[in-house]
Parts: C-alpha cells; sequence; structure tokens
C-alpha cells in the first residue's frame, strides 16, 4: 500500500489530475493509476479489464495513453563532479508484436534488444534505451542508442558481448593462454558485481506485458519505462 501511495503520488505531481476543468473522469485517479498497473502485471487485454474497472475498454485505452507518460522513469541524474558512480549495462530480449520494431531473434520469436543501465549502489535502473530490432548485436545497440551520452562521467561496466566500446568487460581466454590468476579474479568481481542488472531483469520480467507484448512503437519503449519506475519504487521500500 505504501507504494501505490508513492507511485500516486508520483503520478499526481506529474500532472495526472489534469489541468482541471471539463467533464470528469469515470475513473478517480487513484483506479486509473491501478488499472495501469493491473494491465502491466497481467497483460490482459482491455477488453478484459473494461469490466474489472467498470468503463469501457475505449476509456482503458484512454487511461493507458495518458498516464504511461507520467509513469515513465526519469531521466537518469547528471554525474557529481568528483564522485565515482558505478554504472551496469546490458540488453534483454523482450518478444513483442510490432514487426516494424521487432526481428527475429536467437530466442526464434520476433523480439525488441531494449538496453538497461542499472546502478551498482542503490540497485535502481536508471536508463533504459529506446528498442532496437532482436537481431542486432547488444555492443550495436549500445553505439547506436542515447546511453553512451547518459554514461559520460560513470564507470560503466559491462559483459562480453561489449568488447569495442569502451567499457569494462571481463578478461578474454586465448586459445592456448589460461588467464592469469589475477585476471581469474577480477572476472570473478566482475561477475559478482554484473549479477545485480540480472537480478534487476529477473524482477521486471515478473511484470507480463514483457514477455508478450502487445504494444507498438513507442508503446514497447513507454511500457519499459513504467516498469523501471516499478521496479525502483519497490526497491527503494
Amino acid at each position: 500500500m505504501v507504494r501505490f501511495e508513492k507511485l500516486l503520488r508520483v503520478v499526481r505531481e506529474r500532472g495526472g489530475n489534469g489541468p482541471g476543468g471539463g467533464r470528469p473522469g469515470c475513473l478517480p485517479l487513484a483506479e486509473q493509476v491501478l488499472l495501469v498497473a493491473v494491465y502491466h502485471r497481467t497483460n490482459l487485454t482491455m477488453r478484459q479489464l473494461a469490466p474489472l474497472f467498470g468503463c469501457s475498454p475505449a476509456t482503458v485505452c484512454r487511461v493507458i495513453q495518458r498516464l504511461r507518460l507520467l509513469l515513465a522513469l526519469e531521466p537518469a541524474p547528471r554525474p557529481v563532479p568528483g564522485v565515482d558512480r558505478l554504472w551496469i549495462v546490458d540488453g534483454t530480449l523482450i518478444p513483442v508484436r510490432d514487426r516494424k520494431v521487432a526481428a527475429s531473434s536467437r530466442t526464434h520469436r520476433f523480439s525488441a534488444s531494449v538496453q538497461v543501465i542499472v546502478a551498482a549502489d542503490p540497485r535502481l535502473v536508471v536508463a533504459s534505451a529506446r528498442p532496437a530490432p532482436g537481431d542486432k548485436a547488444d555492443a550495436q545497440v549500445w553505439r547506436e542508442s542515447d546511453l553512451p551520452a547518459v554514461a559520460v562521467g560513470t564507470t560503466m561496466i559491462a559483459d562480453g558481448a561489449y568488447v569495442g566500446t569502451g567499457l569494462i568487460v571481463p578478461h578474454r581466454r586465448r586459445a592456448g593462454r589460461p588467464l592469469l590468476r589475477g585476471q581469474e579474479e577480477d572476472n570473478a568481481e566482475h561477475r559478482r558485481v554484473r549479477a545485480r542488472v540480472e537480478h534487476a531483469f529477473a524482477r521486471m520480467e515478473t511484470w507480463k506485458i514483457l514477455r508478450d507484448c502487445r504494444l507498438k512503437g513507442d508503446g514497447i519503449h513507454h511500457a519499459m519505462l513504467g516498469i523501471a519506475r516499478l521496479h525502483d519504487l519497490a526497491s527503494v521500500g
């Protein structure tokens, strides 16, 4: 309940109540926020959600369209000079039905690749890039996204898929040349820290909309930003 109150306060502060005037909506703001949260959690269709909230499918659509921007994760804070911050980046594949933003991926499904940055401490999502076709390599998606500009002034680590991007990646084992002991220890520490982004993905993907997203265009990006916001609110308690 406390988390929902925080979410409701965020939406209200960002203009969720509207400019005022005109005919009032059929749902109070709290129920509208709950509707969007249920939509993300269950991935029910708008026709299925409508009777649950006593409104029409068209109203459900309007509520989702209006509130998804207000629920979105805010831009990452600018780095503070002289303060070193450790961030982790990784990509995840989201099955989507919009062929304009998806491609057949290694999972043999039409998917979109989404790059996410997580702060090592606290373990919060700080940025999410726009989705790219799922057949692109993580390093290519990283270079083409706006995340490199967001990460300026921070220490960024990633997995071996980001070789050549300038990020901190694990030491690579060469044929016939085993890693030195110090390199093995570095890789073990790297895996321990980088696991935090995997944990964030695991929690975010409990929201079923990320398992079979029916949204089109920017809707996928806004859904990811909204779930990132919900993840961060749940993480801070």
